[in-house]
């Protein structure tokens, strides 16, 4: 059974650094781009950033883009989220996902190209 795991999240000030973890269980993703989405209350998932399992080409959303960086460490099968100067819009739950895709399609950013989730861990940044 694939699983996919996040941790990392806690409550951060404005302009705080944090980093999100998402440990894949199951099998390897071969081929596979792995994403995090956010979700902030009563507003729609989100695409933040996606990288390329094998490959580590990467792709962002305008949003995140010089703040945020995504990268993998395959020997750990995790996917990592450095979120950088963060903003108290960066609040949300960050959802680990993995899709068979390379960041540089352009329907990257929608959450329907991801077959696998994880339950999400909660960042919240005050002002």
């Amino acid at each position: 059974q694939v699983q996919l795991a996040e941790s990392g999240g806690r409550v951060a000030q404005a302009g705080d650094s944090l980093r999100l973890s998402c440990t894949v269980f199951g099998r390897t993703f071969t081929g596979y781009s792995m994403a995090w989405f956010r979700q902030a209350p009563g507003k729609a998932r989100e695409f933040v950033a996606v990288i390329s399992w094998s490959a580590g080409s990467t792709a962002y959303a305008d949003s995140v883009k010089d703040r945020f960086s995504i990268s993998t460490d395959k020997a750990k099968f995790a996917v990592y989220l450095q979120m950088d100067s963060l903003k108290p819009e960066d609040t949300g739950l960050y959802f680990c996902a993995a899709g068979f895709l390379r960041p540089s399609n352009d329907a990257r950013a929608e959450s329907r190209m991801y077959n696998y989730w994880g339950q999400g861990t909660q960042v919240t940044v005050s002002s």
